[in-house]
């Protein structure tokens, strides 16, 4: 699935083909998503004339006059902007047709992405009970140890809580303990809050790099220029199940916490 850092890469490679340009008409092939593409999208987006482009969590939102679009990429969507008369594909399900020619494309092979909409002025349900941004100076080591005191889940299964803080998923929050030296299955209840302090640094940095990078590509991210992310290589944890640890050499170790494989050092993550 997309995580925060390919999420934030598609908004800023959409947002020059974007922003300014009108939505001319709506090409819906395939309206049955992870939720129907929202009959407010389809009657009220055309005409209009997208003012920005905004990531909230792993949502983009195109803000209109009239409202704004809501979009999700589920785990295998894909946004892009192609000339109009490109061939259409079995797995591409929407087309906003633009004055400029060219159009944005939605492709999702597997139908778990949305196509939503939000009233001008109101907040979507899936928007609201959001935690900060992690990028945010709203977001620090403070907030998860006040958040954290009392809890016995895993720290790993905490920092993923959308309520906590919004955009790490599982790739991220693996890496960013590993780097914090945190074992994952900790009690979020029994870290420090020096620990928390480093994690929220490690948290930053490592969205931030990987932002940089272009995202990580696995199975199926494509950025909006078709050309997909390399943070993967550098990973130094995640997916390296059995693997030498790149700092110790002690082999790298897998559990499933929250319904999510987790990948550790035994050795570098107290």
């Amino acid at each position: 699935m997309p995580e925060l850092p390919e999420v934030e890469t598609t908004r800023r490679g959409l947002a020059p083909h974007l922003v300014g340009h009108r939505v001319v008409a709506l090409d819906v092939r395939q309206p049955r998503l992870r939720w129907p593409v929202a009959r407010e999208l389809i009657e009220l987006l055309p005409g209009q004339r997208i003012e920005s482009i905004e990531r909230r969590a792993k949502y983009l939102l195109a803000h209109t006059a009239a409202g704004s679009a809501l979009l999700h990429l589920g785990m295998s969507g894909a946004l892009r902007v192609l000339p109009a008369d490109a061939p259409i594909g079995a797995h591409d399900h929407v087309d906003w047709r633009l004055d400029s020619g060219r159009v944005l494309r939605f492709t999702d092979p597997r139908r778990f992405g949305s196509q939503l909409w939000q009233a001008r002025g109101e907040t979507h349900e899936l928007l609201a009970g959001l935690g900060p941004e992690p990028l945010s100076d709203d977001f620090d080591g403070d907030v998860l140890w006040a958040r954290s005191r009392g809890r016995s889940a895993a720290v790993k299964v905490f920092v993923m809580d959308q309520a906590i803080v919004v955009g790490v998923g599982n790739i991220y929050a693996s890496e960013a303990l590993f780097a914090a030296g945190i074992h994952p299955r900790r009690a979020a209840g029994s870290v420090s809050r020096e620990r928390y302090a480093r994690l929220a640094r490690e948290i930053k940095r490592i969205l931030a790099y990987a932002i940089e990078r272009g995202g990580t590509t696995l199975r199926d991210f494509i950025s909006p220029d078709g050309m997909p992310g390399y943070f993967e290589q550098e990973l130094f944890v995640y997916g390296r199940d059995g693997e030498p640890c790149r700092v110790c050499g002690t082999a790298i170790r897998s559990c499933v916490l929250g319904q999510r494989t987790t990948y550790y050092c035994t050795r570098c993550q107290r």
